[in-house]
């Protein structure tokens, strides 16, 4: 699972199928996880990249 900001969304879809080979879940973060960050760049989390 990755959480990412609207610039780095395409770069944590490409994480998810290089690594499990497979099309990600993509959703929006929930209100009440808007404090999370971005592991790319450390800017406010906008979507939530998994293989599940």
């Amino acid at each position: 699972m990755i959480y990412c900001c609207e610039e780095h969304v395409d770069l944590a879809i490409d994480t998810i199928v290089d690594e499990f080979e497979t099309f990600p879940l993509l959703s929006k973060v929930a209100v009440d996880e808007l404090s999370t960050s971005c592991e790319y760049c450390r800017n406010s989390a906008v979507y939530m990249v998994a293989n599940e």
